[in-house]
């Protein structure tokens, strides 16, 4: 039996046309046409007007954080459950990461924990430069009390919505709040360009500074004019053509992965899992299918599932572990911490890609089913 992957690509069948198209107009290097078009047709589904497509979503952190003048010393504050690209654009910069707890209706940051700390920051004269607020595993964080708290005290927000285009908040879509919001387009996402981001936002002097940035920040001058130091980081224009043939089929992709959702959800509706709810203020694409699973209840514990999925040739993995325990990031302060430790330490992603078939959820339902005693069927 095939391998069956946590998140493999899926083609949408219009790729090797629009790179064709590509090839043929002789724009192979970066940018070009497809690059314009992809903004475009981005800030179209977003319904935002400005968007630089760019080589990865840890380069549209590092650049928002650059836009929004975040340097060395300066704090910012971030949703512990998360990525390490998310936590590590921080580093890039200088300036120190303070990690947020999660809360248990979305497993993203805790509005009220971020709001009364921030509150206290503003009292204490201790207030972050910026914060990111990471939409998780396709479900936005409850962005609403977050972006009122930031605007209130005059702090920057960045949306990372990079495991969430196509989700939506109060009606909104993923993408289009704070400051600024960042998408990734790597290999294992929604949409995938083979490694790709973009960098979006309503501020037009933001966008053209992150544009200048990534094209190594060269001034205008007839020869090579450099006065601060730039990046390599704009997409190519082969990439991009891959990006928009994704983009047009976004829809059906949310649409499959949320089937895939409900059908691990009647399936196993077991004692001691608990999936990863979905929020009452938005739609989750359900990029990954997470839940919880409670060892004595359930008769194993989480990696005994992972283990035997992965010996069934099925991949899975836990939950990401918060960026407060990373051996590279203990050191910096925490707010709370708790919900996400355990978040992690019982969490399982399953495999949840646009292309899984019938016959693959139920191979990875029976699996999950026969490790604890009594749940095989």
């Amino acid at each position: 039996m095939a391998r069956i992957y946590l998140s493999a690509p899926d083609l949408a069948g219009t790729e090797l046309a629009m790179v064709t198209d590509a090839i043929q107009s002789n724009w192979i290097a970066p940018l070009g046409p497809h690059v314009d078009a992809f903004e475009a047709e981005m800030c179209a589904r977003l319904d935002v007007p400005y968007a630089c497509a760019l080589s990865s979503g840890t380069a549209a952190l590092h650049l928002a954080l650059l836009a929004l003048g975040v340097g060395a010393g300066d704090h910012v504050w971030v949703s512990t459950l998360t990525f390490a690209a998310t936590a590590n654009a921080i580093a890039y910069v200088g300036a120190i990461p303070v990690f947020v707890d999660s809360d248990r209706a979305s497993w993203n940051m805790d509005p009220q924990l971020f709001v009364t700390a921030l509150e206290e920051a503003a009292r204490t004269d201790t207030l972050p430069r910026a914060v990111i607020a990471v939409d998780l595993y396709g479900q936005c964080a409850d962005l609403a009390p977050i972006a009122d708290a930031c605007h209130r005290h005059g702090v920057a927000l960045i949306e990372d919505a990079a495991e969430a285009l196509g989700a939506t908040y109060r009606g909104r879509p993923a993408g289009s709040f704070g400051d600024l919001a960042i998408l990734s387009f790597n290999g294992n996402k929604i949409i995938t360009t083979s490694g790709g981001g973009m960098l979006v936002g309503r501020d037009k002097a933001h966008i053209e500074r992150a544009r200048y940035l990534a094209t190594q920040a060269r001034d205008p001058a007839r020869h090579y004019e450099h006065s601060v130091i730039g990046y390599n980081y704009r997409l190519s224009n082969l990439l991009a053509a891959v990006g928009r043939a994704q983009l047009a089929d976004l829809s059906r992709r949310v649409d499959a992965r949320r089937t895939t959702n409900a059908y691990y959800r009647e399936h196993l509706a077991l004692p001691g899992w608990e999936f990863m709810p979905e929020a009452s203020f938005g739609r989750t694409t359900a990029w990954l299918t997470c839940a919880t699973i409670d060892p004595q209840r359930f008769g194993a514990g989480r990696d005994a599932v992972i283990d035997a999925l992965a010996a069934a040739d099925i991949e899975a993995r836990p939950v990401w572990k918060p960026m407060h325990l990373q051996p590279v990031f203990r050191a910096h302060r925490s707010i709370g911490g708790a919900v996400a430790e355990d978040l992690f330490v019982r969490g399982i992603c399953l495999p949840s890609g646009s292309s899984l078939t019938a016959a693959d959820r139920a191979r990875v339902v029976e699996v999950v089913r026969s490790v604890a005693p009594g749940s095989a069927r």
